[in-house]
């Protein structure tokens, strides 16, 4: 009994913190395809990336998450791509794999807004594996004898799969974005027994950013060109709650700046307001551009040697040289 009551625990752990919350990347600003589909095709040319995050390498819970996308222009103010998740956590050897294709449109609403509404459908798979765990019902108590198998029905189905539609829409001029999405419209159930219906929660992100030039405004020291981020992202799936806010220097080549993660809507009295400061680096190379942020940790959480994040995009088009765009650099 002691055995299944750990089990329970552990799955409703899982339930409330990995199975019903996103995986959610501190250099959302390189790679905007994981906030909202109306980002794709925006550069109009070929834009491929990749980011991978290790989060909590220190604790047992450590989860490692892989973003890979790849859009383009079609054609006819359309956008298309795909997009690939891979999200693993060390404890219970949890995974989820996702692969969605993407579609967005560009309307022209004047001389400097455009409005792109995007939609996401990706075929999802998550894992669970116990295999070195013990069940009650699988020691004959008389010999001692370990069966390989057990009747346990939370236990007999060890995978799932499941049809994911996402939506979002996109305002943008060159110097100003702003844009919402709603994932998971449809609620996939994601129970692994088949006996219930455990509905995936709809995640809600509203993000925004607004560029513009620092360039001689009270200084000469910055160099020609210099340009200052502003930006936020408000995320909410079920009772979770997350703000981050940010801001960057962008120069030729470079960019530097942090983005503080906050929990606006606390659940206890022990709720920290300010959870992490998250310092990032990227840098441009020609087609490239590499990412690279840590988050240091400002909660209560103990040792967890924060939270990794590496990014990697390659664009055709180096004439669109402005966050706002967004281009991102």
């Amino acid at each position: 009994m002691k055995i299944k009551l750990l089990l329970l625990l552990i799955f409703h752990g899982i339930t409330t913190t990995v199975t019903a919350q996103d995986p959610v990347f501190t250099q959302y600003f390189l790679v905007p395809q994981t906030l909202n589909p109306g980002f794709t095709g925006l550069l109009e040319d070929w834009h491929v990336g990749l980011i991978h995050r290790t989060q909590w390498p220190n604790l047992d819970r450590q989860i490692d998450t892989d973003y890979v996308f790849a859009n383009t222009y079609a054609g006819i103010n359309s956008g298309i791509g795909v997009t690939l998740i891979s999200n693993r956590e060390k404890f219970t050897n949890y995974s989820l794999t996702q692969i969605n294709g993407v579609y967005a449109h560009k309307v022209e609403l004047s001389d400097d807004w455009y409005f792109r509404p995007g939609i996401e459908v990706g075929y999802g798979r998550k894992d669970f594996n116990f295999g070195g765990l013990v069940l009650e019902d699988q020691i004959n108590g008389n010999t001692g004898v370990i069966n390989s198998q057990s009747v346990d029905p939370t236990f007999r189905n060890r995978s799932i799969n499941y049809l994911d539609i996402s939506a979002g829409m996109l305002f943008h001029t060159e110097d100003v974005w702003i844009g919402a999405s709603l994932k998971h419209l449809n609620k996939p159930n994601i129970s692994f027994t088949g006996e219930n219906n455990l509905p995936l929660e709809m995640f809600l992100s509203v993000h925004g950013g607004w560029e513009f030039d620092i360039y001689g405004y009270r200084s000469t020291f910055l160099p020609e060109g210099s340009r200052m981020l502003m930006t936020f992202n408000y995320m909410r799936q079920g009772e979770f709650n997350r703000l981050d806010a940010g801001t960057a220097m962008i120069f030729r080549d470079w960019t530097i700046g942090t983005t503080v993660v906050t929990n606006p809507e606390g659940k206890s009295d022990n709720s920290h307001f300010v959870t992490s400061v998250n310092p990032f680096v990227s840098f441009q190379m020609k087609h490239f551009i590499f990412g690279f942020s840590y988050d240091v940790n400002t909660s209560k959480l103990g040792q967890t040697r924060g939270v990794f994040e590496i990014g990697l995009t390659y664009q055709v088009n180096l004439d669109l040289k402005c966050w706002g765009c967004p281009n991102y650099r």
